[in-house]
């Protein structure tokens, strides 16, 4: 029984190397070995950045061995992502899960560094974590990490379920060369951005902070339990936090709307919605709640 069921796991896992795999390219777009990329609409390619070392002769070897010619549609050194437009279609379209990663899950990981064709590394889930900062000026709400190898050319290529649906995209470009996965849902969603504008709007306030906690007696004046926020204790001149009114001792507590408890939730709340537009930022300022309209900066 017992073999039965490893033989049957065993062509699950075949099957669905072959079908994310018709959609797994190879891209060729530097100076030394290629890397890989995803086949994300059907002339898009999304792959990771920091193996595009040229911006023109970006070659593409599809699934079925053509090779096509492609240019940058768009790209984010913060998330390590971007998208490829090819001068033709490139048939089979990889499929996002439409389920997030679960720790212990398994997982193949698939990368073309080669024409010769696919390659895969098995492994579980492994971690499930974020946010986190990219070391690339970014930040990611979550990331997997898995067990599989990356082998040289896996980065831009898929992290892939049992079922053949892709769970996020490979790349040792994040974490001083460790390989990690964009979880799917994240890299649609800035793919389709980089897509409708070319690049990824980020905000800042152009303050310096440090976490401190919120008396109980404080947290009642903000209507909601929140232990911590960020104090400000510095200011740059002529930022959007000074021309907002924003103040050295101020309790920031609160980004539109959106509980602010560290700083690096605060990079994440600065992001392409605020980017460049006026927002309520909640204070605390003298032991009471304060609401400034801050317009967002955009780096």
């Amino acid at each position: 029984m017992s073999n039965n069921l490893l033989v049957e796991l065993s062509d699950a896992l075949a099957d669905a190397a072959e079908k994310a795999g018709q959609a797994t390219v190879l891209v060729n777009a530097r100076r030394r070995m290629p890397a890989s990329g995803i086949v994300y609409a059907s002339d898009l390619i999304l792959t990771a950045d920091h193996i595009l070392e040229r911006e023109e002769g970006i070659k593409v070897i599809l699934g079925d061995g053509a090779e096509v010619s492609a240019r940058i549609a768009g790209r984010d050194a913060g998330s390590d992502l971007a998208v490829l437009k090819l001068e033709r279609a490139a048939g089979a379209v990889a499929e996002a899960t439409k389920s997030p990663a679960r720790l212990g899950q398994i997982a193949l990981a698939l990368g073309r560094p080669t024409p010769d064709g696919i390659e895969a590394s098995l492994g579980t889930v492994s971690a499930v974590g974020g946010p986190i900062r990219t070391g690339r000026g970014g930040m990611l709400e979550r990331y997997l990490r898995t067990d599989s190898i990356s082998y040289p050319g896996f980065s831009g290529g898929p992290l892939v379920a049992a079922d053949g649906t892709v769970l996020g995209l490979n790349t040792s470009g994040l974490a001083n060369g460790a390989a990690v996965t964009v979880p799917a849902d994240i890299a649609w969603r800035i793919a389709d951005t980089l897509v409708q504008h070319g690049r990824i709007k980020r905000g800042y306030l152009g303050i310096r902070s440090q976490s401190v906690e919120i008396p109980d007696a404080l947290q009642k004046m903000l209507n909601r339990e929140q232990a911590t926020g960020l104090l400000i204790v510095g200011v740059e001149n002529d930022s959007p936090a000074s021309r907002g009114g924003l103040m050295v001792g101020d309790i920031l507590v609160a980004v539109a709307g959106t509980p602010v408890v560290h700083h690096d939730e605060l990079f994440t709340r600065l992001n392409e919605e605020v980017a460049g537009k006026p927002a309520p930022v909640d204070i605390l300022r003298g032991g009471q709640p304060q609401t400034l309209n801050v317009l967002i900066g955009e780096k």
